[in-house]
C-alpha cells in the first residue's frame, strides 16, 4: 500500500488527520453522494420516494435501499421488491437515469450542482457509474462526513435515510457474507447488529455509511458524534477486514 489517509470529523470539522490528501477512487462510497443527490431531487419534488421505479412493483425507495430485486449488475430481476436485500449497482444507475431524465441534466452534472458545489467538495467528480465512479481527495470525503453529522441539504429526510428501510430483510453484505438482517437506509448502510462488520465493536448500532472496493470507507456514528473517512490505493481484502474494525475502535476511544 503506497497511500493511506484517514480523517476524523466532528460537527465542527476535522479533529484528526493522518496521511496525504491525494485524489483516489471512492468505488462504492460513491453511492452515498449519489443517494444524497436523489434525496435532493426528492426534496425539490423532482421524484418521489414511493413512485414506481425499476422492476414492476419497485419504487425509488426500494432502489435506494437495495430492495428492488434487481441483480447486482444488470436488469435481471432476482426477487420481488421488498423481499430480499440484493446489493445492486444497477439499481443506482437506474435511479441516476430517472433523475437525469426528469431534470434534463446528466447525473454527474446534477450531483455537482446539488451536492458537491454546495458543500465545497470542489475536487471531487463523478466519471461514470452513479454506483461506483467518484474520485476525490480525503478532504472532500471528510467534508461529506461532516455534512452527514450535521445535515444542511436535506435535514428533513436524513433521519429516514439513515435508519433501516424495509427492516429485517436478509441479504449478503459484500465481503462479509449473509446477514440476517442486512439493514440499509436510503443509500446508507446501517450497522445495526451486523456481525461481522467493517466498523468497530464499539460503533453504535446507529452507525451508517459505506465502504468501497478501492479500500475506502466513510462511517458516521451519530451517538459518538463522529465520522471517520479513509482513502487508500489498495483494494479491499483480508487486510481491510482485519484493520478497519480496530482502527474504528481506536478512533472512538480517542475522540468520542
Amino acid at each position: 500500500m503506497a497511500t493511506a489517509a484517514v480523517a476524523v470529523v466532528d460537527p465542527d470539522g476535522v479533529v484528526a488527520w493522518i496521511g496525504p490528501d491525494g485524489t483516489l477512487p471512492w468505488a462504492s462510497v460513491t453511492k452515498l453522494i449519489s443517494a444524497l443527490t436523489v434525496l435532493v431531487a426528492v426534496r425539490d419534488g423532482v421524484v418521489a420516494l414511493d413512485e414506481p421505479a425499476g422492476p414492476p412493483g419497485s419504487t425509488v425507495r426500494h432502489l435506494l435501499a437495495h430492495a428492488s430485486g434487481l441483480s447486482p449488475e444488470d436488469d435481471t430481476v432476482l426477487s420481488p421488491p421488498g423481499r430480499r436485500r440484493i446489493y445492486s449497482d444497477r439499481g443506482y444507475e437506474v435511479l441516476a437515469d430517472i433523475v437525469a431524465a426528469r431534470t434534463g441534466t446528466d447525473f454527474a452534472g446534477l450531483l455537482d450542482q446539488t451536492v458537491l458545489e454546495p458543500l465545497g467538495m470542489t475536487a471531487t467528480w463523478l466519471d461514470g457509474s452513479a454506483a461506483s465512479a467518484a474520485r476525490g481527495p480525503l478532504r472532500d470525503l471528510a467534508t461529506f462526513g461532516r455534512e452527514l453529522l450535521a445535515p444542511t441539504l436535506v435535514p428533513g429526510l436524513m433521519p429516514e435515510a439513515t435508519r433501516p428501510v424495509f427492516p429485517g430483510l436478509v441479504g449478503v453484505l459484500p465481503g462479509y457474507g449473509r446477514q440476517a438482517p442486512n439493514d440499509w437506509g436510503l443509500g446508507f448502510e446501517v450497522r445495526d447488529g451486523k456481525k461481522p462488520h467493517w466498523t468497530g465493536e464499539n460503533n453504535s448500532p446507529a452507525t451508517f455509511g459505506h465502504f468501497g472496493r478501492s479500500g475506502t470507507f466513510l462511517w458516521v456514528d451519530p451517538v459518538a458524534g463522529l465520522a471517520c473517512a479513509c482513502l487508500t490505493d489498495r483494494d479491499f481484502g483480508e487486510w481491510s477486514i482485519q484493520a478497519w474494525p480496530p482502527l474504528s475502535d481506536d478512533v472512538l476511544r480517542e475522540y468520542a
